[in-house]
């Protein structure tokens, strides 16, 4: 009897131990991260730019009104957008520095303005200030046949270093960096 009073307390112990001490994992984030890199071949480890972003899906809505026209938006979902530099670029006459920065867009139906920004470690654009720009560029805005679900960004490269492809929808934005 008492082998029998000590192997269920023993079991009682294992079972209030192991989920007083279990893990809470969160569920999947509707707007996974991602991140993109230019070379984006991964066999080369000497990138000169990476990007981290989050991917919110269309679900049947409007582009439009995901990103509202003329105002400041984070260019993804959750956290703003950051992008690494590893060698010095220019973003249309500006040089910047190697370093991280905030990628921000003011959208529009002929073009959107591109934003990098010396705040980092921010959430959205709720704290966005004109005055930390590092640079801007207006860039125009394209429409493609395909549709994307997902908010997705690549980069090709150009004759003068590369371009980064925002594209949402069937909306196509072309940002020029040369190095």
């Amino acid at each position: 009897m008492k082998t029998v009073i000590k192997t269920l307390l023993f079991t009682l112990v294992l079972v209030f131990s192991y989920t007083a001490n279990a893990q809470k994992f969160s569920d999947l984030d509707p707007s996974p991260m991602d991140a993109a890199t230019y070379p984006s071949n991964y066999k080369v480890s000497d990138k000169t730019i990476k990007i981290i972003y989050s991917r919110p899906q269309l679900k049947g809505r409007d582009v439009a009104k995901l990103t509202p026209n003329h105002q400041v938006w984070r260019t993804g979902a959750n956290e703003a957008t950051e992008i690494t530099f590893y060698k010095p670029v220019t973003l249309g006459s500006t040089k910047i520095k190697p370093g991280t920065y905030s990628l921000f867009t003011i959208p529009g139906n002929e073009e959107w303005t591109i934003i990098l920004s010396s705040d980092i470690n921010v959430w959205g654009a709720y704290t966005y200030k004109e005055a930390n720009d590092v640079a801007r560029i207006k860039v125009p805005v394209t429409q493609s046949k395909a549709i994307l679900e997902a908010f997705s960004i690549t980069f090709e490269e150009s004759k003068s270093g590369a371009y980064m492809y925002m594209g949402w929808g069937t909306l196509r934005v072309k940002v020029p960096f040369t190095f």
